[in-house]
């Protein structure tokens, strides 16, 4: 008794073909890929602008270059010309700026964080909020301004 596989002719002298799977496609399509791809990245061209710290202040103009960004998203302290603190977006009371840097401080990998001041503000706001930022666990701080001011030798930048 063998095992074996017989295969009848019947369909009055018709030949029937036999069906052929298809293989498997071994290549990889990315179309889909490249349109996902170009979508996304309109989409980040879009939101970047968008992710600028909105409190309107007048900075001073500085010959300074740019900073460095990190990958971590930076934080920003800003004073207003009327005086008042505000940590991103958020306003904040004087008494309470260290308390919620120092919770922010444990937080975050960086010890980096920008300092934007209005043109108007008296200098010894700006240094007691500096030493707020030093006191909640900020040693890196940056002070953000405008290009295109002054340099020391009186010429315009």
């Amino acid at each position: 008794m063998g095992g074996g596989v017989i295969q009848s002719d019947s369909g009055g002298g018709r030949r029937r073909r036999a069906r052929r799977r298809s293989a498997p496609m071994a290549e990889i399509n990315i179309t889909p890929f490249v349109d996902v791809m170009l979508v996304l990245l309109i989409i980040f061209m879009v939101a970047a602008p968008l992710s600028v710290v909105g409190v309107p202040v007048e900075l001073p103009k500085t010959a300074a270059n740019a900073l460095s960004s990190d990958q971590e998203e930076p934080l920003t302290v800003t004073i207003t010309a009327a005086g008042e603190i505000m940590i991103q977006n958020t306003a904040t009371a004087p008494d309470e700026l260290v308390g919620k840097l120092t919770a922010i401080a444990s937080e975050r990998s960086s010890d980096r964080i920008f300092l934007r001041a209005d043109g108007a503000i008296v200098w010894n706001t700006v240094a007691e909020v500096m030493g707020a930022l030093n006191a909640g666990g900020f040693s890196n701080i940056g002070l953000v301004t405008d290009i295109g001011g002054p340099t020391l030798n009186g010429s315009d930048g």
